[in-house]
């Protein structure tokens, strides 16, 4: 069974790649988004108290499995976000992530389409940017969240020549 686990380990860690991690800020803001959240239910809890002859326990494990989310969520978010991370080969990209469901999308540069940066309210507070790859075909679209401006920027303008340069020789 560890042979067959190590085995499947190494599909998803292909040989001699190095691998280039987010910024631990993307745990951040995924919890501050948590947070909003999780005080979006509690005041629906609490305003459920408020309604006559509505059973209080009711309101208290609702309150108490609330809590025992936030938390396992928390510790998630924590492990999903060291879990991302890419490496640029000579003729593609690889894009990594997930804990108990891996996945590992390789984009060839020559099909990229479209290289994009974007950021929310929460990044842009916390000063990351997410750089999205659009290919023609959908299902090979891979997202590299977390990253700092400079880093994505420098990310995105080598991904964009490295695609215009694979796409030219076809």
């Amino acid at each position: 069974m560890a042979d067959q686990t190590r085995t499947i380990d190494d599909a998803f860690a292909p040989p001699g790649v190095s691998w280039a991690r987010v910024s631990p800020k993307l745990a951040t803001a995924y919890r501050i988004s948590l947070c909003a959240v999780a005080l979006l239910v509690l005041v629906v809890i609490v305003a459920l108290t408020f309604i006559p002859d509505y059973p209080d326990v009711i309101s208290l494990i609702a309150a108490a499995v609330l809590l025992v989310v936030v938390c396992w969520l928390w510790w998630l978010v924590g492990r999903r976000t060291r879990s991302w991370g890419y490496a640029e080969r000579e003729d593609d990209l690889l894009v990594t992530s997930g804990i108990l469901f891996r996945r590992l999308v390789i984009v060839p540069y020559g099909r990229m389409q479209l290289v994009d940066l974007n950021a929310g309210p929460i990044h842009r507070w916390l000063g990351i940017t997410t750089v999205q790859l659009h290919t023609a075909a959908a299902t090979t679209d891979a997202s590299i969240p977390g990253l700092t401006p400079p880093v994505a920027a420098d990310l995105r303008d080598r991904l964009a020549r490295r695609g215009e340069q694979r796409s030219a020789g076809l």
